[in-house]
């Protein structure tokens, strides 16, 4: 998980309006996201390049691309770093640790937040915190005094700032992109996420780590944050309009709108529950021990392994290209989760891996597999879900899916003491792959393909034409259910 995130504007303050949120019965995916989508009445094919003709799409782009280039050159410089101060797996699992547990202890307060005020302000102070962080980090490594001691805590401070940067940048891309061009709003991410993060970052990082060290790259990315930040201020303010008697709701109620929603739609809890098994059998091999592959077993450095990453770059940029000019697939879970499958499986041939052409084969796959199933994944979730809750049910796939990510990393180190690096590493794939398939069989996963709701250019149509009686009916349904 990148701090990205892994997804824009400017709702204003103020929270979603105490009614409760109207989004009944069947989903489909021609329901409006914004209210621009009115604009547009009919079907429509856009290129890949039409979400940049939107002035503040094109300042969210910008900021993102700068920052996922930092971004790409801090995953080099931290696993090198580590190694330099502790050349064991366990040092960079307790790393791993450190920063996603207060990603997954924060990310529903972060929910909550990007709903009430403006996701500008909540993206702009989650940069500003942690440019702070990976700043402080280059400092201490350029000046030679950094420690472990001080990693642990910087990266905690930078995983807090993702809990709250997340769900804001989540839910931010409806409030600015009309409905019709949301399939290529998310093939565009798709497409600059893996040029920018896996390709010229990694690449860079590798060559910079390798020629001087960690605490140059850190720097850079420090200030990857503060353009990011500049960009997102730049984005015009949208105030949200508050119902005539609306009221605040407590956090915690909130919080329970958010889970309710998610619980009563198969197709998201599912996908979150499947994330979040699948996270645990390889989110920490992969980030822990390819470095070590790269390093002991293909007899590589940094540049190398920057390398590896960079290719990876290639699979999604090809991936986000075919499904931004060819538009969602027509059994879009289906092709989701066989996708995120097929790219989990491929994980395990890092374990045989000789050579650098061997990993890069592995990276490459695995890239185009996750963009594939993300571009899905991002737009059914920028159609489906209503934008008022668009921060919280944000928060919540980020909380959910990641929430095992710091006993994969726990785990991690010991495990591979004990089998080998190799065996760790093959068990993450098979076995993560393998629970990814058998969520695809769960009862109502793929309801929302089976009624035929696949179409992201069909027209709109209005929320307004929703029965009021469903509308209370979901609102006094605690338990959720499957509808």
């Amino acid at each position: 998980m990148a701090k990205s995130v892994e997804p824009k504007d400017a709702k204003a303050p103020l929270r979603p309006e105490s009614a409760p949120p109207a989004r009944p019965g069947p989903l489909s995916l021609d329901d409006p996201a914004p209210k621009e989508a009115s604009r547009s009445s009919r079907p429509a094919k856009h290129g890949l390049l039409s979400p940049l003709k939107l002035r503040d799409f094109s300042l969210l782009w910008v900021g993102m691309t700068i920052s996922l280039l930092g971004d790409g050159l801090y995953f080099v410089a931290i696993a090198w770093q580590v190694i330099r101060l502790s050349n064991v797996p366990t040092a960079l699992s307790a790393v791993g640790v450190a920063w996603t547990v207060p990603q997954v202890l924060f990310l529903l307060i972060g929910g909550v937040v990007s709903d009430r005020v403006d996701r500008r302000a909540v993206m702009i102070g989650a940069d500003i915190v942690r440019a702070a962080a990976i700043g402080a980090l280059g400092f201490l490594s350029v000046t030679g005094v950094i420690e472990l001691w001080h990693i642990f805590v910087l990266v905690a401070i930078y995983g807090a700032g993702d809990a709250f940067f997340m769900p804001a940048f989540g839910a931010i891309v409806p409030d600015i992109v009309p409905q019709n061009l949301l399939v290529e709003a998310n093939s565009l991410d798709q497409f600059v996420r893996p040029i920018a993060f896996r390709l010229l970052g990694p690449a860079i990082g590798g060559l910079m780590v390798a020629t001087w060290g960690s605490g140059r790259a850190f720097l850079i990315d420090a200030g990857s944050f503060l353009v990011s930040a500049l960009c997102v201020a730049l984005i015009r303010h949208r105030p949200r309009a508050l119902s005539a008697g609306a009221k605040q709701s407590s956090v915690v109620t909130e919080i329970k709108e958010g889970f309710s929603f998610v619980r009563s739609h198969t197709w998201l809890w599912g996908t979150l529950m499947a994330a979040a098994i699948a996270l645990l059998c390889f989110s920490g091999p992969l980030q822990v021990l390819v470095p070590f592959i790269v390093k002991e077993n293909i007899g590589g450095d940094a540049g190398d392994y920057g390398l590896i990453l960079a290719v990876g770059g290639v699979g999604s940029i090809v991936a986000s290209l075919a499904i931004g000019q060819g538009g969602l697939p027509r059994r879009n879970v289906t092709f989701m989760y066989l996708n995120w499958s097929r790219g989990t499986f491929v994980i395990a041939y890092y374990a045989i891996a000789g050579a650098t052409w061997q990993a890069m084969l592995a990276s490459v796959t695995i890239g185009a597999t996750f963009t594939a199933g993300l571009i899905v994944w991002g737009t059914l979730v920028h159609k489906l879900v209503p934008p008022e809750l668009l921060g919280r049910v944000s928060s919540l796939d980020w909380l959910v899916s990641t929430s095992l990510t710091p006993l994969s990393f726990a785990l991690t180190g010991p495990i591979a003491q004990a089998i080998g690096n190799e065996a760790t590493l093959a068990g993450a794939g098979v076995l993560g792959g393998f629970s990814v398939l058998a969520f695809l069989l769960l009862p109502g996963l793929r309801d929302i393909e089976e009624r035929g709701e696949h179409s992201a250019d069909e027209p709109a149509r209005s929320r307004s034409k929703r029965e009021p009686s469903e509308a209370l009916l979901y609102l006094n349904d605690g338990n959720g259910g499957d509808r």
